[in-house]
Parts: C-alpha cells; sequence; structure tokens
C-alpha cells in the first residue's frame, strides 16, 4: 500500500520492484537505509547539515529512557489509547519527533491486539537509523513536522511526546475522525533540576495541549517520583532544554549527589480531530 507521499512534488511514493527504493510519477527517488528507514528531508528543506537533536543529546535519551524512568508514561498513553479506540481495528500510529523510538517500542508491546502500524518520523537522521534498527517491523522516516511525507487521511492517531507539530499537517495526515495524543510538561516537572539551575526556579505553566481544530476528549496529569543514578541524573539533564542553561558547577553537584530524587509531572491529552476543518 502506498503511505508515502513525496517531498519534492507531494505525489505519491511507490516502493520499486527491486524492494529498495520509493519513486514517485515525477521520477524523485529515494533510498531506503540498510537500517531500513527512508530519508525524506531533501536538502533544500534543511535548515543545518545536521538538523535535530545532536548525537550527545540522543545518546542522553537513549540512556534514561532505557532505564524504565518514563516506562510509566508509556503504560499510561497505552491505556488511554485502549479505552479510546476498537480493539478489533488496527490502528495505523505515528510517533512524531519519535527519537530513538522509545515509545514506538513500547507502545508494540503495550497495545491490545491486533498489532498497530507503527510509524516514526523525526529530522535527526542517527536517531531514525537507530529506530529502524531497534524496530524493524515499523516504518521510520526522516523528515521535518512541517512537511510530514505522508499522503491525506492516512493516520488514525498521532503521537507527541515533547515533539513540535503543525496543525495543518496533523490535520492533513489524520483521518477523519483521528485521534492526537500529547504529552506535555505539567508544573512541577523535574522540579529538582530546575532548582540546582535556577536561582528563582518556576513551576511550568500549562502548555495548551490542544493543536487547532482538535477537541479534548481524555485529559490526565501523571505525577510520581524517580531516583536515578549520577549517569543517569546527566543523561537527563542532557536530553532536556534545561542543558543550555547549566553550567559544570551544576553538573558536578547532580554528579557528586549520593541520591537525588526527581519529580516528573506530565500533562497527557487526546484529542480528536474536528471534521469540519477539512471544509475550510
Amino acid at each position: 500500500m502506498t503511505y508515502y507521499q513525496c517531498p519534492l512534488c507531494a505525489a505519491a511514493l511507490t516502493l520499486h520492484a527491486s524492494g529498495k527504493q520509493y519513486t514517485c510519477p515525477q521520477q524523485h527517488n529515494f533510498d531506503l537505509a540498510k537500517e531500513g528507514y527512508l530519508n525524506l528531508l531533501p536538502v533544500q528543506h534543511k535548515h543545518s547539515l545536521e538538523p535535530g537533536d545532536n548525537k550527545q543529546m540522543l545518546l542522553a535519551r537513549r540512556e534514561f529512557l532505557e532505564a524504565g524512568h518514563y516506562a510509566p508514561l508509556a503504560k499510561a498513553v497505552a491505556i488511554m489509547i485502549t479505552a479510546n479506540h476498537a480493539n478489533d481495528k488496527t490502528l495505523r500510529i505515528l510517533d512524531l519527533g519519535c527519537g530513538e523510538g522509545y515509545y514506538s517500542r513500547r507502545l508494540a508491546e503495550l497495545l491490545d491486539k491486533p498489532t498497530p502500524l507503527l510509524h516514526g518520523v523525526d529530522i535527526a537522521k542517527f536517531a531514525i537509523a537507530a529506530a529502524a534498527k531497534k524496530q524493524p517491523e515499523a516504518r521510520f522516516v526522516v523528515a521535518s513536522t512541517n512537511r510530514l511525507p505522508y499522503i491525506d487521511h492516512y493516520f488514525d492517531l498521532v503521537l507527541r511526546v515533547f515533539a513540535p507539530s503543525n496543525a495543518n499537517e496533523l490535520h492533513r495526515i489524520l483521518k477523519p475522525a483521528g485521534l492526537l495524543l500529547t504529552v506535555t510538561p505539567g508544573p512541577r516537572h523535574l522540579w529538582q533540576l530546575k532548582e540546582l539551575i535556577y536561582t528563582d526556579a518556576r513551576e511550568h505553566i500549562l502548555e495548551p495541549a490542544l493543536a487547532e481544530g482538535f477537541a479534548a476528549i481524555a485529559t490526565e496529569r501523571i505525577q510520581y517520583q524517580i531516583t536515578p543514578t549520577p549517569a543517569q541524573r546527566i543523561a537527563l539533564l542532557h536530553m532536556t532544554p534545561f542543558a543550555w542553561q547549566a553550567n559544570l558547577t551544576v553538573e558536578h553537584i547532580l554528579q557528586s549527589l549520593e541520591e537525588l530524587t526527581i519529580d516528573v509531572d506530565f500533562n497527557v491529552t487526546l484529542a480528536k480531530k474536528i471534521i469540519s476543518q477539512d471544509n475550510h
């Protein structure tokens, strides 16, 4: 089945008989990488040589997430999805800004049968290559969230965990009754890290989780505490925007503390596409 569209002309891409290349009617060709992912980010759409999170941030995210500190979040996301779709229907899910595919892998384990068709997109090629190697049955693509390389109305659900998005693109790729599940930081998220970095640490202002043209159908706030190792604390720091504000003193404190308990606080919102938007 065709589900990709050409990033250059927006025509449908089809897999070549060789199984190693996608092509469109305008003869724009895109090779599958040896890891199994597809790069649909043309050089003219790049704003830097290697866009997205750098390798250090991606390795930090891998170390922290694989330790299981956000596993309760992944479970809550799976429960919310399961409660809001028909169990006999195979879901087409897009993990937006998927990184190395942590949440895609967890959803594959946690969601009820039938197994969902999982897609992941990220602008960082290093992350997508790693995701594709770890989960070969899913489909991963290098692309911008502002130009999603998928045909119209293909997905049942888009998962957006701390990821940027474009409301028009979300509307375009979601089915008429499509769902958007968004995770944003709650007021006390990583509070102890903030206290180390800022002299006047303030609670997060609750972000408006709803993209334009979506209506909330379920919300949940998830709060618990984690006690990461010194190395995992440094990894956590480097996978957050706090890393830009932290100095070497902060890193030294994080490494030297015998134990540090950190609050995690997530807002999870499931929203339904407002069908009338498609008519504008």
